[in-house]
């Protein structure tokens, strides 16, 4: 937890916004399951890159990204089925499957590659019960950041297999001077693309539980079955909280570009250090990462 201890803060601006939504007495009642059209504007408009305009009802609001990859698995999946899962990867992908009864499939990243895909794992893994591939990109706790190449090459076996992607975005543009960060939604043509995100980590308040899942879906496979099960899903928790959800357009569009180069440029440092500090230690081998806020040795 990057805020607990005072090391880093969430934009000044994000604050004045829920204290000026804290203010209004239309922050505090019920709100539509799957998120305010306000806020769910705000993330479209955030998230649409390179010419992929995504569309208010692409959005879901969830609380917090985990809850968002909670509803994706739980959508796509049915008990006895399987998702694969990366190893090493996040430990709660394990957790969210097995407390669905889906199994979690494990395909391997290769370390001497920046922790890329196995791509023959990969493929290897899948079997007539596999309903997704879960990619997390930058990763946790690998800190990768893949490239457009590589994320292609991902998109096109599941498209060969007809599998559905759960992108876990999360740490969505917080990548190194040097590293481009890639939306698989904006890559993929044909493939359906789940994207997970939030406020978290980007905006270093994941106490506040907001995220959200954005459907990239050009070819409306989704449109029949997966996203009305997933608005059905939404409801279960009546949406995300509302005072949150009332101060995220502010929060998304006053937050200035000077703020996360700051925290990527601390965050940076910080992994530097570790680097060459852990790389005189006899026996380990630490990787250097190329975003998000990890480092695997």
């Amino acid at each position: 937890d990057p805020t607990c201890y005072g090391n880093m803060l969430p934009p000044i601006e994000a604050s004045e916004a829920v204290n000026e939504a804290f203010a209004k007495p239309t922050s505090h009642g019920y709100l539509p399951s799957c998120g305010m059209e306000e806020a769910r504007e705000a993330i479209a408009k955030l998230w649409s890159r390179n010419g992929h305009v995504l569309d208010t009802k692409d959005i879901i609001l969830t609380s917090g990204c985990s809850h968002a990859l909670e509803m994706c698995i739980n959508g796509v999946a049915d008990p006895g089925d399987n998702i694969l899962i990366p190893q090493p990867g996040f430990s709660v992908y394990i957790t969210l499957c097995e407390s669905l009864h889906i199994e979690p499939r494990y395909y391997k990243l290769k370390p001497e590659q920046n922790w890329e895909l196995d791509l023959d794992d990969l493929e290897t893994a899948i079997n007539s019960k596999t309903k997704a591939v879960l990619v997390n990109n930058p990763s946790n706790p690998c800190g990768a950041v893949y490239s457009a190449e590589h994320l292609k090459q991902i998109i096109d076996i599941c498209e060969k297999h007809r599998l559905i992607i759960i992108a876990d975005e999360i740490y969505a543009d917080m990548v190194f001077p040097g590293n481009e960060f890639h939306f698989m939604g904006v890559l993929s043509q044909k493939v359906p693309i789940l994207s997970c995100g939030g406020l978290a980590k980007r905006y270093i308040c994941p106490g506040w539980r907001i995220g959200w899942i954005a459907m990239h879906d050009r070819m409306n496979i989704l449109k029949e079955s997966i996203q009305p099960g997933l608005l059905d899903l939404s409801s279960r928790i009546l949406g995300p909280n509302s005072v949150m959800q009332a101060a995220l357009p502010k929060i998304v569009a006053n937050t200035p570009q000077k703020y996360f180069d700051n925290i990527i440029s601390q965050i940076q440092n910080n992994a530097e250090i570790s680097y060459k500090v852990l790389s005189t230690a006899p026996g380990l081998k630490p990787i250097m990462p190329q975003g998000a806020m990890y480092m695997l040795v």
